[in-house]
């Protein structure tokens, strides 16, 4: 990133981007999250500094597991797949893309992985150009 945004700036940034996001840190445990009231997977604010395998459910954990492990060893630096889910008052199913990142420092030291999910429902339509105005 080129400049440096103030902590209050970043924060706004952070939580007004059209992304939900988690961020794990290199020992599994989960550092922090956006969208705390509007998120799709609600976290309660007790999963913050536990394992990450608190947070999801037990038929996804050796998949997330082996995602992470590949990441720490380098085999692996990105990991997307969606899924339908009921969401909205008349629980009608959405598409959520879900994609992991390493987190990797200049030297591609392993620090972590981040988690970024969301509703892609309304793109899966989008067709031609639009162009800023019209």
């Amino acid at each position: 990133m080129k400049g440096e945004l103030p902590e209050k700036v970043l924060n706004v940034v952070l939580e007004t981007l059209p992304v939900e996001f988690s961020v794990v840190d290199e020992n599994e445990c989960v550092l922090a999250w956006n969208k705390h009231d509007t998120r799709i997977f609600k976290r309660p604010e007790a999963v913050l500094g536990r394992n990450v395998r608190d947070c999801h459910p037990k038929k996804s954990i050796q998949v997330v597991e082996r995602i992470i492990q590949e990441m720490k060893d380098g085999e692996r630096d990105k990991a997307a797949f969606w899924i339908d889910l009921p969401i909205g008052p008349e629980g009608e199913k959405q598409k959520v893309l879900i994609e992991y990142y390493a987190l990797r420092d200049p030297d591609g030291k392993y620090l972590g992985c981040l988690e970024a999910s969301q509703n892609i429902t309304g793109h899966r339509d989008i067709v031609g150009q639009k162009r800023l105005l019209d």
